[in-house]
């Protein structure tokens, strides 16, 4: 399988195929490309709407030759637990977060969920994301502040004083509730709408097939969050080390 950067006929090949409604794996097999890259690839150049291959190729040449040199420390990946590739973990780190941004999450907090969302126990300090991410501790307070203001992430001490960001299991629980409240906000607009342009004109008739449209996925996304629940909380298998510790404890 190659590696190395993406080719500018490779980048005209994604956009062939994403024109005929391929899927990234099945671009990726032509390319015989992981489909991790040609994921990052797309989100990371417009989607899949916006996707242009000679824009993503200039794009690409512009930001290596902004790229700084990496410092020396930056060179050695870190060791992982569980005989885990250190390249692959950290590219899928990079696929996470990216995948993240295009769901509307800002860079900076996308990249440390993805961080504390990838860490065994779910939980990292201030300074164990700084080192991680490779930025400063005021980038990451920020992206924190923000997690934290949206229910994502939650902060308490550990037994040296030091505070702890974590992710909790039920997240992805809030996540699709708040997304589901949301959507019942546009609802309620959209009735609102109804009322203003007359039930009988055919604005009005849009808007209420709108709301009576976007009512039934709020309660469809409400409905299986509640009863998809119990998932988030299953134990995972007990490996010969031992079971995973929980959420909340230790480090990385």
């Amino acid at each position: 399988m190659p590696g190395g950067r993406l080719t500018q006929p490779e980048r005209q090949q994604i956009a062939l195929g994403l024109a005929d409604g391929l899927a990234y794996a099945e671009i990726a097999r032509r390319l015989d490309r992981p489909t991790s890259t040609v994921t990052r690839e797309v989100m990371r150049n417009g989607g899949p709407a916006g996707y242009r291959a000679d824009l993503a190729h200039r794009a690409t040449e512009q930001r290596a030759h902004r790229r700084k040199p990496a410092a020396p420390r930056g060179t050695a990946l870190p060791p992982q637990a569980h005989g885990r590739d250190a390249e692959a973990v950290r590219a899928y780190e990079e696929t996470f977060t990216t995948v993240m941004m295009a769901s509307g999450m800002p860079k900076m907090m996308a990249r440390v969920m993805a961080a504390l969302t990838l860490s065994d126990t779910g939980s990292l300090t201030a300074s164990e994301l700084t080192e991680r991410l490779q930025v400063s501790p005021a980038s990451v307070s920020k992206a924190v502040a923000f997690l934290d203001e949206q229910g994502l992430v939650r902060r308490e001490r550990d037994d040296r004083r030091r505070e702890r960001y974590i992710v909790d299991d039920d997240v992805w629980y809030q996540a699709m509730m708040a997304s589901a409240r949301s959507i019942a906000q546009i609802v309620d607009t959209a009735r609102q709408g109804v009322t203003v342009l007359g039930a009988g004109t055919p604005a009005g008739h849009r808007m209420e097939n709108v709301a009576r449209f976007l009512d039934y996925v709020s309660e469809s996304t409400a409905r299986a969050a509640e009863q998809g629940r119990a998932v988030l909380h299953s134990k995972p298998p007990v490996t010969e080390e031992g079971a995973t510790a929980p959420g909340g404890s230790g480090s990385s």
